[in-house]
């Protein structure tokens, strides 16, 4: 096997070998409201995104900062405390790429792609309609991760699901199974690949 110590990589062949084999991962699909009196539209992916707890819903999201200067997402979220998390199904991976554009604060990525939004309905920020499963969520817990000269490299966001909303073909409103396969969610691998939901297969856990 390749073995590599931490201190003979430099933070993009860290990242490289980090994002090229923990996959495939979720992407969520962030809006977020700037300040205000304009309180643009931010939309933005992002896939070092995972569920935290159940008993009291949470999930993380960890948004990397760019030389040294936290995202307009992050920046919202610390302001406003409020986001919608979306999770991208296949059908939208085109629009989904756009808004990973690099845009002024003051501009929208919405304004790149056809999208439209709708009213939340626990929280400010609007949501995209498009995507089949979204949450609204609230600020839990801001955990700014530093490296060892106490630089803030990335903004770690815990994020408490106030409402949960499925399209229908997607959930069973009775066992509350959600369907994979219909969702046919899109995840991030390395670089410019994605992935998308095949071959499932069923294994029971152990007694």
């Amino acid at each position: 096997m390749y073995h590599y110590t931490r201190e003979s990589l430099t933070p993009a062949k860290c990242y490289k070998l980090l994002s090229g084999s923990i996959v495939p991962r979720p992407i969520a699909w962030v809006t977020t409201l700037g300040p205000k009196p304009d309180q643009t539209l931010n939309v933005a992916p992002f896939s070092f995104f995972s569920a935290l707890a159940s008993k009291l819903p949470l999930i993380s999201l960890s948004i990397s900062r760019k030389q040294q200067q936290p995202k307009d997402t992050a920046t919202n979220l610390l302001d406003n405390q409020e986001a919608v998390v979306h999770l991208v199904s296949q059908s939208l991976a085109a629009d989904m790429n756009k808004t990973a554009a690099s845009l002024p604060a003051d501009q929208s990525e919405l304004d790149l792609t056809s999208l439209t939004t709708t009213p939340s309905r626990t929280i400010s920020v609007p949501a995209l309609t498009a995507p089949k499963v979204r949450f609204e969520t609230n600020l839990y817990q801001y955990v700014p991760i530093t490296d060892k000269n106490d630089q803030i490299i990335t903004d770690l966001f815990i994020l408490e699901v106030t409402d949960f909303y499925f399209a229908d073909d997607v959930l069973d409103p009775q066992s509350f199974h959600v369907n994979a396969q219909r969702l046919d969610p899109l995840a991030r691998l390395a670089g410019a690949t994605y992935g998308t939901v095949d071959n499932l297969f069923e294994m029971k856990r152990p007694l």
